[in-house]
């Protein structure tokens, strides 16, 4: 009888590895809109109870139309407005059973004037009407219990416009020891 006598070596991408292990969670905020001197923003929130830490993997702007807009990404600020839990999240595993509930919130706000305050405002990405901002970044990001990463979407340029738009979130749960 023939055996085989391969032996395996195996590479996992960090981002499957967390999703069998039921960490890794996707998730938007629909329908925000800004423009007419107003802005809007979508962020991931550890609450200070969470118990974990939060690994930002990959973040989009998409379906902003008729207007250019700015996404400016903060970490750790205090957005403007009254924030609303969006619903629209869900374990990346669909194969687990019970699937496992992200203790990461996914908050949004539209509409709404100011800046964030606090927090630091690590970088800003610029987009086009019609097109997809994506950015993958793969765990890097990592907030402990109270911190935030934050998307706050505006049109500075073309203020007189009203604009809407999506942004989603992939992101896993690494618990605190």
């Amino acid at each position: 009888m023939y055996k085989p006598t391969l032996d395996y070596t195996v590479s996992v991408p960090i981002n499957l590895a967390k999703s069998l292990e039921g960490k890794y969670f996707v998730g938007y905020a629909d329908n925000l809109t800004f423009g007419m001197g107003t802005s809007a923003w979508a962020r991931l929130y550890n609450p200070p109870n969470s118990g974990v830490n939060l690994h930002v993997t990959v973040w989009t702007v998409s379906d902003v139309s008729e207007s250019p807009f700015r996404a400016q990404i903060w970490f750790n600020a205090n957005p403007p407005g009254m924030p609303q839990e969006s619903s629209l999240i869900t374990s990346a595993n669909q194969a687990l059973c019970p699937l496992p509930q992200p203790r990461i919130k996914l908050q949004y706000a539209s509409n709404v004037t100011g800046d964030p305050s606090g927090g630091i405002k690590a970088f800003v990405r610029r987009g086009q009407p019609e097109t997809t901002l994506v950015d993958d970044e793969q765990g890097k990001f990592i907030f402990s219990p109270g911190g935030s990463f934050l998307i706050f979407l505006s049109n500075p340029e073309t203020q007189q416009l009203a604009a809407s738009g999506r942004i989603a979130f992939g992101w896993w749960e690494e618990p605190i020891c």
